[in-house]
């Protein structure tokens, strides 16, 4: 509820506790406005390192910070542990799961994406995605029991299959992925048995297109697959899958038989997206105006992996969370502008730092402008920049000492079956 110094303010509702809703909503600080931050969740997911939740590498605290922690000091912001169920543009109000209808002014989109199957989404109990914390929870979970029953399986066919991973999809998701399942079996967990070699695990990635990592530099590609190959990844290129079942994968020249199989092929917008009376791209996502304002929906923005947008610069803007976050400025310098009866700001303009992946311990490729760079010295690069963007001290800390715990005695602490 609003209090009676509320009532008056523009309200400004955020969906979405991510990068670019979190960004929004602090450059909104100081505002006169009220500003309602709603998520699913009660915290902040660092992303970019979720794929180390999934193989062990850290726990799940490590890499969230709760929401209302990180906005206490906000005194104009309240955060909602809620979900919104649907949006009406011409009524200027949402539905949401718990608390019913709520009215906006202004309306900022920074839902995020999910997984997408692109139509067969009936294979996504047999290859999860990883989009949560109960993704990475529910993917590790599958790993590291499937070693446990290959301890005692005596078929060795069968034994074979539960040590064999695969991993669909050669983005900067599936290579993290396989090369953090790579290091897990043959370096962790190589020392935990005594009836199987951990080592003498299978690790697979499939990729429909010529090349891994299509976005980076062909040079790059190449590198990151080169990397991949010496930590004994195996990895298929211009694969094209039939069919997913339990524990199958069906390719157009045979079948891969796989106790964990892993989805990071793709991702679409969140569903409530799907219902917006605006144009959208093949993917879903929504194509916004240059001001990021969604055509149709007066009042209502949307930024982050959502949006389909060539920028001010000509150039298309990638989901990535640095756009996110500058997304989020944008639409807070937007809003607090039009609140002040002052020109727009100009047009959405993305600034590209560069863009890294990891591949394993001291392997990884980057690429800043021009200048394009691989193996240990782009690993370097990409703990530190990870390091900085991670939120909280308590975060950054611990991360710190896991990763340097980890590099040192080969050892993954979060190997929990829950």
């Amino acid at each position: 509820m609003q209090g009676k110094s509320e009532q008056h303010k523009p309200h400004v509702v955020i969906l979405g506790g991510g990068f670019g809703g979190l960004e929004c909503c602090r450059r909104l600080k100081g505002a006169d406005v009220l500003v309602t931050l709603i998520d699913r969740h009660n915290h902040h997911l660092f992303q970019p390192l979720l794929y180390q939740v999934a193989t062990a590498g850290l726990s799940a605290p490590e890499i969230a910070h709760p929401i209302r922690s990180i906005l206490s000091g906000q005194e104009n912001a309240r955060v909602l542990l809620d979900e919104a169920l649907a949006i009406d543009p011409a009524a200027k109000h949402i539905e949401l799961k718990e608390s019913g209808r709520m009215e906006y002014d202004q309306l900022v989109l920074a839902v995020g994406a999910r997984t997408n199957y692109f139509g067969k989404d009936h294979w996504e109990p047999h290859a999860p995605g990883l989009k949560t914390l109960e993704d990475a929870r529910a993917i590790r979970h599958r790993l590291l029991l499937a070693f446990e029953r290959a301890e005692r399986e005596r078929d060795p066919d069968r034994r074979e299959r539960l040590m064999r991973v695969v991993v669909v999809g050669g983005g900067a998701t599936g290579v993290e992925l396989a090369g953090a399942f790579a290091e897990l079996t043959k370096r962790v967990l190589a020392r935990d048995f005594r009836n199987i070699d951990p080592s003498r695990a299978h690790v697979i990635l499939l990729e429909v297109a010529p090349r891994i990592l299509g976005a980076f530099h062909p040079a790059l590609s190449e590198s990151a697959r080169r990397q991949l190959e010496s930590l004994g990844v195996e990895v298929r290129l211009n694969q094209r899958i039939k069919d997913i079942r339990e524990g199958v994968v069906e390719l157009a020249d045979g079948a891969l038989h796989a106790e964990t199989i892993v989805w990071g092929a793709g991702v679409r917008p969140a569903a409530i997206c799907d219902d917006l009376p605006c144009e959208k791209d093949r993917s879903g996502r929504l194509k916004v105006a240059p001001d990021l304002a969604v055509p149709g929906c007066p009042g209502v923005y949307a930024i982050g992996d959502i949006v389909h947008l060539v920028d001010a610069k000509g150039r298309p803007v990638p989901g990535v969370s640095p756009a996110a976050m500058q997304m989020g400025r944008h639409v807070a310098r937007s809003i607090r502008a039009r609140l002040a009866g002052k020109p727009p700001p100009p047009p959405f303009a993305y600034f590209d730092k560069g863009s890294m992946a990891t591949i394993g311990r001291s392997r990884a490729i980057a690429q800043i402008g021009r200048i394009r760079f691989s193996g240990l010295t782009a690993w370097l690069a990409w703990l530190f920049v990870h390091l900085v963007f991670l939120v909280g001290f308590r975060n950054k800390l611990a991360v710190l000492l896991q990763w340097f715990y980890s590099y040192v005695h080969f050892r993954r602490g979060a190997r929990l079956i829950s």
